[in-house]
């Protein structure tokens, strides 16, 4: 037999003896007699059976075939004998116990050293030591795991999925020994069984979904690169033209120190030989990355590219080389971005000052970004923390980089890792590089900066962010400097676009609320007040958004917005307004009704027995019902107000949602403390109230109401 399964034989012989024993201990102590007999019974089989295996023969056996025939005598003895049974039981289990802990001990210890001497790279040694620990204690699950790992990275893979399978005899939700199993099963190219693997980290654990889906992805991928291999491999042999002509191609540019245009122009015919992904995964296979990445010739020319020179052309040959090895084929892209000398050039070339090597090097950047493994690669491999900075400074440029820049900054900002480092270089120097392109919007592209504002209004999504932009007190000043300019530049498209775009910024970051805000918040409100005239629609939505977000943080922009006609202005808009207008809309109205009497003397005013209130109260979108309740509620402390519903159905309509089944928890409150003023201010409301049932509504809506 071989020692691997003797092994796995003594585990589960152990394994069993200790359910066996536990199951006995808990048949004594029950309080079942049928069940305590029962254990009593079992127990002294197993007893009878370790007798005959110490001493190689039977020298007792106990009687059973008469049920209930002992005296009263012979029951005492039974007592006495299970009585002593379980004190020898319990002193072996104390003893059992003991030992455990001391090997657990022993075990932990040679684990430590396993893995001091794993993280050194002393992989041999790691699995001595792993082993050892495994001598102390057979059941030890991490000891498995690990040594699988360290299996792992002397490439025995076989041994790795063993140990996993161990690990799993252990604990078989052990979410550690699937991981590694799948990636030993990735390396032998058994790509179903890691599929497998990966799926049961799903299953145990659905908390796991991004590791399996990064997991998953990495099956796919190298199952297709091995089917891309075999296939290139076929037409290779079989003499297809260009997969030849590249192989050929490397070998000529692996020659050392030749000049520098020789290298450039090599590079050039070997791009228009790249027809297809035979092509792509011949240049792979023949190590064409590090061919032409480690030669010192072309290396040294990227460090020196200058306007009109030999290294700007080769440069540029070398990018537009790369765009065509790594088009739709993710794993040349993971090898680009995985050689040591790129992480140092992308970003060099990137920030060139030759406008062709920007030009190409973007258009690298942007293939990567098009899709989520791209994106993960340039985030995982690159150092991201000045990029924001750099793809922002592109807005000065007049021509097609700044709105590639612009794009591949969107597509950037969808990889959560890329906005958390966003934030380390944001304050210092994104934010004052964009606050000055605010200012300067006639020296600048006008569709970038309006795709820009759009771009860092979406990284507001990230609190971190927004709250330093929010706190920001030169970006505030940029924002209004920019609505000034765009205000007195007519209907321009460009202006109009950037118009469009920092009113939605603005939106987002008067979420926050801090002293800078509250300083800027009437001048936001009378800039807001003023575009309420524009011929376009979306920017008067944007404008009433940003009056229902700013002005809760002044009472001085409030009074200053209800002098200057807001409240007549939201209600014109109420009545024939979009959902979204009609949403900013009543939030402004409500805004201004919690603090300003004049403004809830206007609404009396200019809304005739509440016509356009009421008509919100009927919506289905339950913050036009809230507010409008809101509304509704502090309106009634205007005197006659409440009297001039009398004829109405209010009573029933706020009833109604004080009593319903609304999401919002505001609504059901907002309509209960309108129903409980009105009744209030109008006591005759309460004779319909009682008609339709509602004393007991009404009566819970009093704790509400804080001035009844």
């Amino acid at each position: 037999m071989m020692a691997d399964e003797l092994e796995e034989r003594d585990l589960r012989k152990f394994l069993r003896d200790v359910d066996e024993i536990t199951s006995l201990v808990q048949g004594l102590n029950s309080t079942d007699p049928v069940v305590q007999e029962k254990a009593i019974s079992d127990t002294e089989k197993r007893l009878h059976i370790q007798e005959v295996r110490d001493d190689g023969e039977c020298k007792t056996k106990l009687n059973r075939t008469v049920v209930n025939s002992q005296d009263a005598a012979t029951w005492n003895m039974e007592t006495v004998r299970r009585d002593s049974f379980m004190s020898a039981l319990e002193k072996d289990a104390k003893e059992r116990a003991k030992r455990r802990k001391k090997n657990e001990g022993l075990a932990n210890a040679l684990k430590e050293k396993g893995n001091d001497a794993f993280s050194k790279g002393d992989y041999g040694t790691a699995i001595q030591r792993y082993t050892e620990g495994l001598e102390k204690q057979k059941d030890m699950q991490v000891l498995y795991t690990n040594r699988a790992q360290a299996h792992m990275k002397l490439q025995e893979y076989k041994k790795v999925i063993n140990d996993c399978e161990w690990a799993l005899k252990c604990n078989e939700k052990c979410i550690k020994a699937y991981f590694h199993m799948g990636k030993a099963h990735l390396a032998l190219k058994d790509y179903n069984e890691s599929r497998k693997s990966y799926q049961k980290i799903l299953e145990i654990d659905p908390q796991k979904e991004s590791l399996f889906k990064d997991c998953m992805n990495e099956v796919d991928l190298q199952e297709r690169k091995a089917k891309e291999e075999e296939k290139a491999l076929k037409e290779f042999q079989s003499g297809k033209y260009t997969a030849v002509s590249v192989k050929e191609l490397l070998q000529k540019l692996n020659k050392p120190d030749q000049n520098i245009l020789y290298y450039a122009g090599g590079i050039r015919v070997l791009t228009e030989s790249i027809k297809d992904c035979t092509e792509q995964t011949v240049f792979r296979t023949n190590n064409g990355f590090s061919i032409i990445s480690d030669n010192k010739v072309i290396r040294r020319g990227l460090s020196i590219a200058k306007e009109n020179t030999a290294e700007a052309e080769l440069s540029i040959s070398l990018l537009i080389l790369w765009q065509a090895v790594c088009a739709g084929n993710e794993e040349n892209q993971r090898l680009l971005l995985t050689h040591p000398d790129v992480n140092v050039q992308l970003p060099m070339l990137l920030s060139s000052d030759v406008p062709e090597i920007q030009k190409q090097s973007l258009a690298l950047l942007s293939l990567y970004s098009q899709t989520e493994n791209g994106r993960r690669l340039l985030v995982r491999h690159q150092n991201l923390t000045k990029w924001l900075q750099m793809l922002i400074a592109f807005v000065s440029v007049m021509d097609d980089r700044a709105s590639c820049a612009m794009n591949l900054l969107s597509n950037l900002i969808q990889e959560e890792k890329f906005k958390i480092q966003c934030r380390i270089k944001l304050s210092t120097s994104v934010l004052p590089l964009f606050a000055q392109f605010l200012k300067t919007i006639k020296q600048v592209n006008q569709p970038a900066l309006a795709q820009c504002i759009g771009t860092m209004g979406d990284l507001c999504a990230d609190a971190v962010i927004r709250l330093q932009m929010a706190e920001n007190e030169e970006c505030w000043q940029a924002c209004l400097k920019l609505v000034d300019e765009c205000c007195s530049a007519g209907n321009s498209a460009g202006y109009q676009e950037c118009l469009f775009t920092v009113l939605g910024l603005m939106m987002n970051l008067s979420l926050e609320s801090n002293l800078v805000i509250q300083e800027h918040a009437v001048d936001v409100s009378r800039r807001c007040l003023s575009l309420l005239g524009s011929k376009d629609g979306r920017i008067v939505t944007r404008a009433i958004g940003v009056l229902s977000h700013i002005l809760p943080a002044s009472s001085m922009a409030v009074e200053e917005a209800v002098t200057g006609g807001v409240v007549k202005r939201m209600l014109r808009f109420l009545k024939a307004g979009g959902q979204t207008t009609s949403c900013y809309a009543i939030k402004t109205l409500a805004v201004c009704t919690q603090s300003n009497s004049q403004a809830r003397e206007e609404v009396v005013k200019s809304d005739k027995k509440f016509d356009v209130l009421l008509k919100l109260l009927a919506s289905e979108n339950e913050m036009l019902v809230g507010n409008a309740a809101f509304c509704l509620s502090k309106c009634f402390e205007v005197p006659g107000a409440a009297s001039s519903l009398l004829k109405s159905n209010i009573v029933m309509i706020l009833l109604k949602h004080a009593g319903g089944e609304a999401k919002r928890t505001s609504v059901q409150e907002n309509a209960a403390v309108a129903l409980g003023k009105l009744c209030t201010a109008e006591p005759r409301h309460i004779i319909q109230l009682r008609e339709l049932n509602g004393m007991a509504i009404l009566n819970s809506s009093m704790k509400y109401v804080q001035d009844l």
